[in-house]
């Protein structure tokens, strides 16, 4: 109870809050059983990551302060700001090396005003958590965040320690967690969506785009509620190449393992990673080895991959000095699907952020298309979902400026005892429905295998 208070507190506040933050070195800890040991006291109101080089996982619990906002013009800079100066208030106990982390994700496309399953999540939504794990260089870190414009007594921090050191006993307690079973599957707008390819295709052969990317969600049911720690369990199992990601947002958890990085910011050096153009897996080391290779010589797939290649290092000479990729795209292995890859990188501009990347590279044309603004009116007028967080940035970043967003394909959201999945693909002048759907079906199978659909009906 006493987080809620101290949330009430600042959300009442007339004066400037600061933000307290107390860390302590612990033990290594499940960061899933973190998690989890959440699930009741801090219920929607919980996020977890984890890089794809398995070197950084950040989990929170409880909101100490959080950040939103409705409209597209500006909500980058608006949260930018308010980290800014929220962290620059920042009083430090205990190990100070270690840094306050924000975490959350902007929506797709806030013009997009089709009602879902999305209808109550805010064009931007970001947290400070109450209780930080991070884990990173085999060390584990456990933070308790404040934000109060009110000085705190050590009453407060007692009470949040006996409250820290029960979150840390009941992690280490830990739980076994088995597969949900979808009862029923349905195909919202599907017959909309196969239109739809035809309709844009036609539109891209008069030249009024280059590229659209249009995507359709998979419904499933479940006989009970699926639990956040149920779900994600699966995809820690199944998906160890992937960027790992949950967040709770009142009665919607969203997750996924998506292979895609948008931008990662280390000491003033940025990174991205093009990623478009994608086929299946092979069934033998020989066929996948096959299959590789023919998407390495696709036409298609090689100039849907270019467009990405050439918007992202063309927004990075912007941002950075010293930008540097290769001339040719490698294949990038997960485990359902392969893509090819081109790796980006430079030095930071001195005016330039990560958020303020992620403004300029969202959404990429491996999710919008070529040019974005035609590309993003023809989705707008042809796609017939809301995307919400589906193929939108989401990801964390610190005080000093450091962070990582990816991009959050293969992903799911779950409601209640209902799950829906999301895919798409990249539309070009000789497109077909049929091939884009089966691309689909390719790229729905980690959210459907982790939520224990059969992936082959």
């Amino acid at each position: 109870m006493q987080a809620k208070w101290l949330q009430a507190t600042t959300e009442n506040a007339e004066t400037t809050p600061v933000l307290y933050m107390e860390t302590i070195k612990v033990p290594h800890l499940s960061a899933l059983s973190f998690f989890a040991a959440g699930k009741e006291q801090f219920a929607q109101q919980r996020f977890y990551w984890q890089n794809r080089e398995k070197t950084f996982t950040l989990v929170g619990l409880g909101h100490a302060y959080t950040m939103t906002f409705e409209g597209e013009q500006g909500r980058f800079d608006h949260v930018e700001k308010q980290w800014q100066q929220l962290t620059a208030t920042m009083h430090k106990e205990g190990i100070t090396h270690v840094q306050p982390m924000l975490f959350g994700g902007f929506t797709f496309d806030p013009s997009n005003t089709i009602q879902s399953e999305w209808a109550s999540f805010p064009d931007a939504f970001f947290a400070l958590a109450t209780y930080q794990i991070i884990e990173q260089n085999d060390c584990c870190f456990l933070s308790m965040h404040v934000v109060s414009s009110a000085p705190l007594d050590d009453a407060v921090w007692q009470t949040m320690r006996h409250e820290r050191d029960a979150l840390v006993e009941a992690a280490r307690r830990g739980e076994l967690y088995t597969k949900p079973v979808a009862m029923s599957y349905f195909e919202p707008h599907k017959i909309d969506y196969l239109a739809s390819i035809d309709r844009v295709t036609a539109l891209i052969q008069q030249k009024q785009a280059q590229k659209v990317v249009i995507a359709r969600p998979l419904a499933l049911t479940f006989a009970n509620h699926i639990k956040a720690e149920q779900a994600l369990s699966q995809i820690v199992e199944e998906q160890p190449s992937s960027y790992l990601f949950g967040l709770e947002h009142e009665e919607l958890f969203f997750f996924g393992a998506s292979p895609e990085r948008l931008v990662k910011v280390d000491a003033h050096k940025a990174y991205s990673s093009c990623v478009a153009g994608s086929i299946r897996r092979g069934e033998t080391v020989e066929q996948d080895e096959q299959l590789g290779a023919s998407l390495l010589a696709d036409t298609k797939n090689l100039e849907e991959h270019q467009y990405v290649v050439d918007m992202i290092a063309q927004t990075f000479e912007q941002s950075c000095y010293n930008v540097t990729f290769p001339n040719k795209p490698q294949l990038l292995k997960i485990r359902d699907i392969q893509h090819l890859f081109t790796p980006v990188e430079g030095d930071l501009k001195d005016d330039a952020t990560i958020l303020s990347l992620v403004k300029y590279l969202h959404p990429t044309p491996a999710l919008g298309g070529v040019p974005r603004e035609a590309a993003m009116a023809i989705i707008r007028e042809n796609e017939p979902m809301n995307r919400g967080l589906y193929a939108a940035p989401i990801g964390w970043m610190d005080a000093e400026g450091n962070g990582e967003f990816a991009v959050a394909i293969r992903s799911a959201a779950i409601v209640g005892q209902d799950a829906y999945l999301y895919a798409g693909g990249g539309i070009v002048g000789d497109s077909t429905a049929q091939s884009e759907y089966e691309e689909t079906l390719v790229k729905f199978r980690p959210m459907l295998r982790a939520l224990g659909g059969n992936i082959h009906e």
